[in-house]
């Protein structure tokens, strides 16, 4: 039964030490993400200084993860090149190590549940009376994430040493170390956080269940674990961003191929050459030579690296786009064409971005096979809105700038037609963005208790459907009926517009509503009109 409930206070330990490293993460983030992103960017003209930016910005927000993301994002909008992101990256696995040095130094060496609880007591009283201003509020969490973090070690820390008197460990010290090898990589793969894995390794050598050598395995195999996450999140990007998370993988596995095999001799250069006898203090400094080393290998090869990485992914795409893609402007009628079929698959993408804010039925859509199966490919289903939302962005700036080129290749009525083609997806542009921005206002309304609040949302949610199901049929209607359904369509839109509101503002006599529901309900109705 003690077994048992070791474990579970070890599990719980690192369910806060996870929640710790987000908190810190997030309020890091919010607190200096941007002026950090504009250091990166400034920073990366050189390799080496890319990777002493690299290390300072994930030393400081302490998530690699998040800085590699990052980076992934910068490549795919093609503000940095190939080599500028890998010379982060490799700066950046050397930054990660600074909350390793910080764990075994405070964690284990200083009583910090005398700094711990008070940061937790201080930061969860500046959340509670402080939380709507937006720099207490992450001054809060960056509080709440170091209490709880050590509070999490803590728990992993005496759980190792309640472990050791009950269970015998001696059996499997003499594994290989291999097993130990895998051990760390699977752990991080779970978790997803080589500072958990160092910690509890730190945890373990502290309470004597495994032994130097052992545990540096064990980090050693987190090394490559932790670039899992990058490969996922460079799914379904641009052959750039797949290209820089291949290359992070490829360095990781190398660098534990190489640190594996001159193992025994990495740590006898710390515990005989160095002379450090504390094994938490050798354990980081081996995660942190390690990466220093790696830099030092690595570096002057990061040039023809970033070339070889060039020849994969030959036929992945950078571009949004599902057809101008491959239009030549040389042929005016041809590309006008493919601009016209671009602009269906982008106003098909803004009418599913739209109603999947309302829950509405989408089979009513499906009638577009070929459209749909474009979708489907680009897994735009399965993003979030956020996602949804930035992938239309880049579509319309596609758009727009081959509007620019083809514009001045067309004559006559030519011009006409593509006027109203790249107005038809400024608009649809428009519907997605007052979409997005009454995101919050929409999770309001359908989620309220009071009926007058949530009849107002489903009398739209049925008008919606009504208003989508028009629009779809327009997709297959003749030509020349489609002005004079679309303009009945435009009338129902200023009718219900008016109506609904003089119908709301009746109701609220008589209901208990407070001015923020009606500015609620007012803000909603107008930028739904709008995108309409």
């Amino acid at each position: 039964m003690d077994i048992l409930f070791n474990i579970f206070k070890l599990l719980a330990g690192i369910g806060l030490f996870l929640f710790a490293m987000y908190l810190l993460e997030e309020s890091l983030k919010n607190l200096s993400g941007r002026n950090f992103k504009i250091f990166l960017q400034r920073i990366a003209s050189n390799n080496l200084g890319a990777v002493t930016g690299g290390a300072i910005v994930t030393g400081v927000l302490q998530s690699s993860s998040l800085v590699s993301v990052m980076i992934l994002a910068f490549v795919g909008a093609g503000v940095l090149t190939m080599k500028n992101a890998m010379a982060i990256i490799l700066g950046a696995n050397l930054g990660t190590t600074l909350a390793s040095w910080l764990v075994a130094t405070l964690g284990f060496k200083v009583n910090i549940e005398v700094i711990a609880y008070p940061a937790v007591c201080i930061g969860g009283f500046l959340l509670m009376l402080f939380g709507n201003r937006q720099t207490i509020k992450y001054l809060s969490l960056f509080l709440l994430g170091f209490g709880i973090l050590f509070i999490g070690l803590a728990f992993m820390k005496s759980s190792m040493e309640a472990q050791v008197k009950e269970f015998d460990f001696s059996a499997y010290a003499e594994m290989s170390s291999v097993v130990f090898l895998l051990i760390g990589f699977v752990i991080t793969l779970i978790v997803q956080s080589s500072s958990v894995t160092m910690a509890l390794s730190l945890s373990a050598l502290h309470a004597g269940v495994i032994g130097f050598a052992p545990a540096a395995a064990i980090v050693l195999g987190s090394e490559t674990g932790t670039t899992i996450k990058i490969l996922l999140a460079s799914i379904g990007g641009n052959a750039s961003k797949k290209r820089v998370a291949l290359g992070n993988f490829m360095f990781n596995i190398f660098l534990t191929g190489l640190a594996f095999i001159f193992l025994k001799l990495i740590l006898f250069l710390i515990t005989d050459i160095l002379n450090i006898s504390d094994p938490l203090i050798g354990l980081v400094t081996f995660s942190s030579l390690i990466n220093l080393l790696g830099i030092i290998i690595f570096l002057p090869f990061l040039n023809p690296f970033s070339k070889f990485l060039e020849g994969f992914y030959k036929d992945t795409d950078a571009t949004a786009t599902a057809f101008i893609g491959n239009a030549n402007i040389g042929e005016p009628e041809t590309a006008l064409d493919l601009f016209r079929r671009e602009t269906e698959y982008f106003i098909y993408s803004s009418m599913f971005f739209n109603v999947s804010h309302f829950e509405i039925d989408k089979t009513l859509f499906w009638e577009r096979p070929d459209l749909k199966n474009i979708l489907e490919k680009r897994k735009f289903f399965l993003q979030t809105p956020e996602e949804k939302y930035e992938f239309l962005k880049q579509l319309q700036g596609e758009l727009q700038a081959f509007y620019v080129d083809l514009r001045n290749k067309l004559q006559g009525n030519q011009v006409s037609q593509i006027n109203q083609l790249i107005s038809s997806v400024r608009s649809s542009m428009h519907s997605i963005k007052s979409m997005k921005d009454i995101g919050n206002n929409i999770a309001n309304l359908k989620r309220s208790s009071k009926d007058i609040k949530f009849d107002f949302f489903m009398q739209h949610k049925k008008t919606m459907e009504e208003l989508y199901d028009q629009i779809n049929a327009l997709f297959d209607a003749e030509k020349e009926d489609r002005f004079g359904k679309l303009k009945h369509i435009y009338d129902d839109i200023l009718n219900n517009y008016t109506l609904s509101l003089n119908n709301f503002y009746k109701e609220a006599q008589s209901a208990p509503l407070e001015d923020m529901d009606i500015t609620i309900v007012i803000n909603f109705n107008r930028e739904l009109f709008y995108f309409q």
